[in-house]
């Protein structure tokens, strides 16, 4: 029997009811205005005067609403040549990180070679070692690529190669590949399917609740990254929004400003919506943890 605070003796009381109903409600309430207040509030002052968002910042336009700080924000201030940078960020970083979590996870916990278990370790110690400390190294390789002798600086695959680099997601990918039902692919490779189609045609459709968790990692993850494309991107052109917005904040007015900010906001948590459901399921995890 599980043990629990209440007992449920006790939450058919209808005093009980109502206090934990009560709690719940508050507990609620709180999250919702922890969690979306800061939200809704840039929202609101994306298209709010500057005057207003000073002298009354919780009243809803008291002057009215000002949508035309949206567009001087897209367009005057550029926001749309950075916005479109970011894009291009997050879906090379995207690919970048799926390629190798798919088929990292795919060799090492489906194929099974004798140097499997060498390769998971050695992935794992890589998870002890703080980011901070890979910076100068990796600064040094984008600098002068080995082989190629060329310099990645002011190029995106100097973000895209080091970003596929992930080893949460090589992990994660091949933990969920380990629990998938194995008669399904031993029949696939009775029936005479080679690794590639084994890994298209079975595999990753069994898959997608993995392949939707790693893309929001990846998307979520790029979008804000500021420390790594600020090094390797010193072109203001082709820097992204976690870049570019520090560094014209002087420039704008708060409203316009504020308007950028909630323009950079749009696609991360449109992002998220669409795939939020292999977060409230669990179910892209639960194959990673399980056995």
């Amino acid at each position: 029997m599980t043990r629990a605070i209440i007992s449920p003796l006790d939450r058919q009381r209808r005093g009980v009811r109502w206090t934990l109903l009560a709690v719940h409600a508050g507990l609620l309430a709180v999250l919702v205005v922890v969690g979306l207040g800061p939200l809704l509030w840039l929202a609101k002052s994306a298209v709010s005067e500057t005057r207003d968002t000073l002298t009354k910042p919780m009243s809803l336009w008291p002057s009215g609403v000002d949508l035309d700080n949206l567009r001087q924000a897209w367009d005057d201030a550029e926001i749309s040549r950075y916005f479109v940078n970011t894009v291009k960020i997050a879906v090379g970083s995207w690919l970048s990180q799926l390629f190798v979590a798919v088929t990292g996870g795919y060799v090492l916990g489906i194929l099974r070679p004798w140097y499997a278990r060498i390769v998971t370790g050695a992935i794992l110690v890589t998870l002890f070692v703080p980011p901070v400390v890979l910076l100068v190294p990796m600064f040094l390789t984008v600098l002068d690529m080995p082989l190629t002798g060329t310099s990645l600086l002011n190029s995106y695959w100097a973000i895209w190669l080091p970003a596929g680099a992930n080893a949460f997601n090589v992990i994660l990918v091949k933990r969920f590949f380990e629990n998938l039902p194995t008669e399904i692919i031993e029949a696939a490779r009775v029936d005479g399917a080679g690794p590639l189609r084994l890994l298209l045609s079975v595999v990753l459709p069994m898959s997608k609740p993995v392949v939707g968790v790693v893309s929001v990692f990846a998307v979520l993850v790029s979008w804000k990254d500021y420390l790594w494309p600020l090094i390797v991107l010193p072109e203001p052109s082709i820097q992204p929004l976690s870049v570019r917005l520090p560094l014209v904040r002087d420039t704008l007015q708060l409203d316009v400003f504020l308007a950028a900010l909630a323009i950079s906001t749009v696609l991360p948590i449109a992002f998220f919506m669409i795939f939020r459901r292999f977060f409230l399921s669990g179910d892209g995890m639960s194959g990673a943890v399980k056995g």
